[in-house]
């Protein structure tokens, strides 16, 4: 710590990502990524704008990409916003919609970035203990004194809240934003996005990192009321004008563009998940039922931590979080077929 530091900077408790290993041998289950490549429209596109052109800023309002994204959904472009990755699509909304003394209301066993995003801009806030089976207890997120957050299906657990028990968390927080993170709605669950018009204080966080596997691209994106997403551009081009490259921009359109591509993969990854868990259970795992790219696992003999460094010396790495609660589960990113039977493979020697 650097007696230059800020106050705020002493004060802050960075995010902690998924271990990168620095070498490709080895299986990585621990991230969320998508096994599978991008859709070959957008390597083509990507290919066709590698030109001179990188020379020129590209644009600040992505109006191409939101007009893609407006017609994909039924929407106008002015309800869509493009960010950096949906981190900074959450560290923007944080900024633009929730407010300092005014207590926001998230689950205690969530994303991770959301108590860092707080400290950092300083906003209160209070842990809404998940029930037992790790379900979203709905009523408890009524009437929120600054807003509410909450990742849908949540995060690590994988467990999905039904729409319509958004909708009741909606019409209980009329005056509030609601925020609702659905990185990973389209491995089986029904996305709020429908709700926009019917909720102007819905907004909805995606990201093209996990079911359309342009994770090394950064590509998030806000759905909302217009006057949500002008809140948005505000802190935008207050922190900065050109959050995405030339190459993201048309990454993202070309992918909106392949939905037989984009379905074929989410399909295959949900059959993935399904034979997986039934493997685990097998095996004698207890499994959340998920509707996420990975499964949120725990055995009654063989502990976790063990498990995760049994795993890594064997160059297969999963996720492990050293928290209260979750310390005896496994968060296992569902990857291809060949990677599933290696990993299961270890896995049964070591169980």
């Amino acid at each position: 710590m650097s007696k230059f530091w800020s106050k705020l900077l002493k004060q802050t408790d960075p995010y902690i990502p998924g271990e990168q290993p620095k070498t490709t041998k080895v299986i990585k289950l621990n991230t969320n990524e998508n096994p599978y490549p991008p859709s070959p429209k957008v390597l083509d596109a990507i290919k066709q704008a590698t030109d001179e052109s990188l020379r020129l800023y590209p644009s600040p309002t992505a109006d191409d990409l939101r007009e893609t994204v407006a017609s994909y959904y039924g929407l106008k472009d002015n309800q869509i916003f493009i960010g950096n990755g949906s981190d900074e699509v959450l560290a923007f909304s944080f900024m633009a919609f929730f407010n300092p003394g005014e207590k926001i209301l998230f689950p205690d066993i969530s994303y991770s970035f959301y108590p860092v995003y707080a400290k950092l801009f300083q906003i209160d806030y209070e842990l809404v203990e998940l029930t037992g089976d790790f379900t979203i207890p709905v009523e408890q997120f009524f009437n929120a004194k600054g807003g509410v957050i909450f990742p849908n299906p949540n995060a690590p657990t994988g467990v999905l809240l039904s729409l319509n028990d958004v909708e009741l968390i909606l019409q209980n927080n009329k005056e509030k934003v609601v925020i609702i993170d659905e990185a990973y709605i389209d491995f089986g669950g029904e996305s709020a996005v429908q709700l926009v018009d019917q909720y102007d204080n819905l907004l909805v966080i995606q990201t093209l990192s996990k079911s359309r596997s342009l994770a090394g691209m950064r590509v998030g994106l806000a759905v909302g009321n217009e006057n949500l997403i002008t809140g948005l551009n505000h802190i935008k081009n207050s922190v900065n004008s050109y959050t995405l490259d030339r190459l993201a921009l048309v990454a993202a359109k070309a992918s909106f563009e392949d939905e037989v591509y984009f379905k074929e993969v989410c399909e295959t990854i949900i059959q993935e998940r399904e034979k997986a868990a039934s493997t685990l259970r097998a095996l004698g795992f207890h499994v959340l039922q998920s509707q996420a790219n990975f499964l949120f696992a725990s055995h009654p003999k063989v502990d976790a931590e063990f498990l995760y460094e049994q795993l890594k010396e064997r160059n297969i790495f999963i996720r492990f979080f050293k928290k209260p609660k979750i310390d005896q589960y496994v968060r296992i990113t569902v990857g291809n077929r060949a990677d599933m039977q290696e990993f299961f493979d270890v896995l049964k020697e070591i169980v």
